[in-house]
Protein backbone atom coordinates (compact mmCIF):
# COMPACT_ATOMS: atom_id res chain seq x y z
CA UNK A 1 0.00 0.00 0.00
CA UNK A 2 1.43 3.07 -1.36
CA UNK A 3 1.73 5.73 1.82
CA UNK A 4 3.17 9.47 1.78
CA UNK A 5 3.88 11.30 4.57
CA UNK A 6 4.43 15.09 4.52
CA UNK A 7 6.38 17.09 7.21
CA UNK A 8 7.98 20.15 7.17
CA UNK A 9 5.04 22.72 7.64
CA UNK A 10 5.01 25.86 10.07
CA UNK A 11 4.60 29.10 10.87
CA UNK A 12 7.11 31.37 9.15
CA UNK A 13 7.31 35.35 8.67
CA UNK A 14 7.26 36.73 5.05
CA UNK A 15 10.13 36.62 3.05
CA UNK A 16 11.37 33.41 5.14
CA UNK A 17 12.03 30.06 4.44
CA UNK A 18 10.99 26.39 4.94
CA UNK A 19 11.31 23.00 3.73
CA UNK A 20 8.87 20.63 3.32
CA UNK A 21 9.21 16.95 2.80
CA UNK A 22 7.45 14.30 0.90
CA UNK A 23 8.68 10.56 2.53
CA UNK A 24 6.85 7.92 0.44
CA UNK A 25 6.70 4.23 1.16
CA UNK A 26 4.97 1.20 -0.37
CA UNK A 27 6.21 1.57 -3.57
CA UNK A 28 8.59 2.26 -6.63
CA UNK A 29 9.68 5.89 -6.10
CA UNK A 30 11.38 5.69 -9.49
CA UNK A 31 8.49 4.88 -10.90
CA UNK A 32 6.22 7.54 -10.30
CA UNK A 33 5.57 11.12 -10.74
CA UNK A 34 5.13 13.16 -8.12
CA UNK A 35 3.74 16.40 -7.40
CA UNK A 36 3.24 19.24 -4.62
CA UNK A 37 -0.44 20.47 -4.54
CA UNK A 38 -1.70 23.29 -2.03
CA UNK A 39 -4.87 24.44 -0.51
CA UNK A 40 -5.53 27.33 1.53
CA UNK A 41 -8.97 28.16 2.92
CA UNK A 42 -11.72 28.58 0.88
CA UNK A 43 -9.99 28.07 -2.26
CA UNK A 44 -9.29 24.97 -4.74
CA UNK A 45 -6.54 22.82 -4.51
CA UNK A 46 -3.67 24.43 -6.68
CA UNK A 47 -0.84 22.49 -7.69
CA UNK A 48 2.26 23.77 -6.59
CA UNK A 49 5.43 21.92 -8.53
CA UNK A 50 6.05 18.31 -9.64
CA UNK A 51 9.04 16.23 -10.80
CA UNK A 52 8.65 13.58 -13.26
CA UNK A 53 9.74 9.63 -13.00
CA UNK A 54 12.42 10.89 -15.89
CA UNK A 55 13.44 13.84 -13.51
CA UNK A 56 12.03 16.80 -15.82
CA UNK A 57 10.22 19.41 -13.57
CA UNK A 58 7.93 22.22 -13.38
CA UNK A 59 5.85 25.26 -11.08
CA UNK A 60 2.75 27.07 -11.13
CA UNK A 61 3.60 30.50 -11.94
CA UNK A 62 2.82 31.69 -8.38
CA UNK A 63 5.86 29.95 -7.17
CA UNK A 64 8.49 30.46 -10.16
CA UNK A 65 11.66 31.82 -9.12
CA UNK A 66 10.80 31.26 -5.21
CA UNK A 67 10.12 27.33 -4.72
CA UNK A 68 12.74 24.26 -5.40
CA UNK A 69 11.53 20.53 -6.29
CA UNK A 70 13.86 18.05 -5.70
CA UNK A 71 13.49 14.20 -5.01
CA UNK A 72 16.08 11.71 -3.86
CA UNK A 73 15.14 8.19 -5.48
CA UNK A 74 17.71 6.39 -2.75
CA UNK A 75 15.32 7.80 0.10
CA UNK A 76 12.30 7.64 -1.72
CA UNK A 77 11.38 11.40 -0.42
CA UNK A 78 10.48 14.73 -2.38
CA UNK A 79 11.43 17.97 -1.49
CA UNK A 80 10.11 21.28 -1.60
CA UNK A 81 12.36 24.32 -1.12
CA UNK A 82 10.33 27.20 -0.59
CA UNK A 83 12.38 30.40 -0.29
CA UNK A 84 11.05 33.97 -0.37
CA UNK A 85 7.33 33.06 1.35
CA UNK A 86 4.49 35.35 0.97
CA UNK A 87 1.46 35.49 3.04
CA UNK A 88 -0.69 34.18 0.49
CA UNK A 89 1.65 30.79 0.17
CA UNK A 90 -0.43 30.07 3.23
CA UNK A 91 -1.92 26.50 3.13
CA UNK A 92 -1.89 22.85 3.63
CA UNK A 93 0.71 21.44 1.20
CA UNK A 94 0.25 17.57 0.01
CA UNK A 95 2.16 15.60 -1.92
CA UNK A 96 0.41 13.53 -4.34
CA UNK A 97 2.20 10.00 -6.07
CA UNK A 98 1.36 8.77 -9.30
CA UNK A 99 1.94 5.37 -11.13
CA UNK A 100 4.06 6.63 -14.89
CA UNK A 101 2.74 3.41 -16.20
CA UNK A 102 -1.05 2.87 -14.47
CA UNK A 103 -1.84 6.11 -13.65
CA UNK A 104 -2.80 5.37 -10.14
CA UNK A 105 -2.78 7.85 -7.74
CA UNK A 106 -2.11 8.35 -4.13
CA UNK A 107 -1.86 11.07 -1.63
CA UNK A 108 -0.46 12.36 1.78
CA UNK A 109 -2.28 13.90 4.91
CA UNK A 110 -0.52 17.73 4.11
CA UNK A 111 1.36 19.56 6.09
CA UNK A 112 0.21 23.17 7.49
CA UNK A 113 2.03 26.39 6.18
CA UNK A 114 1.15 29.58 7.90
CA UNK A 115 3.25 32.57 6.44
CA UNK A 116 2.41 35.66 9.00
CA UNK A 117 4.71 38.17 10.84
Amino acid sequence: QVQLVESGGGLVQPGGSLRLSCAASGLTFSNYHIDWYRQAPGKEREWVAGIASSGGMGYGNSVKGRFTVSRDNAKNTLYLQMNILRPEDTAVYYCKARNAYTGAESWGQGTQVTVSS
